[in-house]
């Protein structure tokens, strides 16, 4: 052995060894299922396509499936898992806010047919995430592929983890370094919200009495305040206001040029430029998105590639479920 290691030594070549394994053990590659589900990609696209025709809400839906499940055990497909209250769809994150979980099942039982028991629920919701951005007119970017399914759903981790749109930036920007992401990666997938809507019961907050002002959020823009009180003054918090106003399905740069007239929905958005700490943080990234889209959208693709590299399963670790919402018996 000693020779075969050449000039290095053995304890170096052990060392090589040992990292080259646990690089292959561990790496995400375009092509994993080139052989065993060559028709993987088309299957996707085509039931995203399908789904995204019946609503295009939709395609904000499944990104966000994609983002809950990669900020809690990392991308597992755990979000996707049937339980009781401690399962991550019962987190006050995700109770009666995530959806898509229909789809989710129904791209499931297609790859099924074309491969069974090879593909796992976890890169069904990457690339459907990937799709949900191209078919609303967004950027496009290789899938990174092999990750296998987790067994355990942790509702009280996502209720620490994932970010809330009531919190200030530094603790959002905390979060997101916590799952190993950047500032860049936080302004850039807060771009996501250029498509989709939110319930008023996660805007609210801003429409009367703001962190006990006794008024509502100054940084508000005052027609679209008075639109949103009007939509949610019988106290309703299901009624849902569009993220991007004016931009609602097109996935593009607009949701930024809100920002700088005051028309974010969310508290976590509008601090990306309003708050005194976006000043020396997020600000000058979303000035940079709002004059050079192309930014915006390699940006974007990138931080999405890294969200979906978050503490994946492979190997032999996890499972490759045969029913998204329940771990194999």
């Amino acid at each position: 052995m000693k020779k075969s290691c050449g000039l290095r030594g053995y304890h170096l070549c052990l060392i090589n060894m040992f990292m080259l394994l646990l690089v292959a053990r561990s790496q995400l590659t375009s092509d994993f299922y080139s052989s065993s589900c060559p028709s993987l990609s088309k299957i996707v696209r085509r039931e995203v396509q399908k789904a995204l025709m019946n609503e295009m809400r939709m395609a904000a839906s499944l990104i966000r499936l994609h983002f809950h499940d990669c900020f809690v055990n990392g991308c597992d497909g755990s979000i996707l898992l049937d339980g009781g209250d401690d399962a991550e769809k019962s987190a006050i994150p995700n109770r009666n806010s995530v959806r898509g979980y229909e789809v989710v099942d129904t791209i499931k039982s297609s790859v099924e047919s074309a491969c069974s028991g090879v593909v796992s629920c976890a890169d069904i919701l990457a690339i459907a995430a990937r799709d949900s951005v191209l078919l609303s007119g967004g950027p496009s970017w290789k899938v990174l592929l092999g990750r296998r399914d987790g067994t355990v759903s942790n509702g009280t981790l996502a209720n620490s983890a994932l970010p809330s749109p009531f919190e200030p930036l530094d603790s959002i920007i905390a979060k997101f370094a916590d799952a190993g992401l950047n500032l860049t990666d936080v302004v850039s997938l807060s771009g996501a919200h250029t498509i989709g809507r939110a319930r008023c019961t996660f805007f609210s907050n801003r429409l009367s009495n703001f962190s006990g002002t006794g008024a509502p959020d100054t940084t508000l823009d005052t027609a679209m305040l008075s639109d949103l009180q009007s939509l949610c003054q019988n106290g309703d918090g299901n009624q849902t206001a569009v993220l991007d106003r004016n931009s609602s399905d097109l996935f593009d740069n607009h949701y930024f040029k809100n920002l700088v007239s005051g028309k974010g929905l969310l508290s976590s958005d509008q601090i990306l430029f309003s708050s005194d700490e976006a000043n020396s943080t997020s600000k000058p990234l979303v000035e940079s998105y709002i004059s050079n889209s192309g930014l915006f959208f390699g940006d974007f693709a990138n931080s999405m590639i890294k969200m979906g590299n978050i503490n994946p399963k492979t190997g032999s670790d996890g499972e490759i479920r045969k029913n998204c919402r329940v771990i194999n018996s």
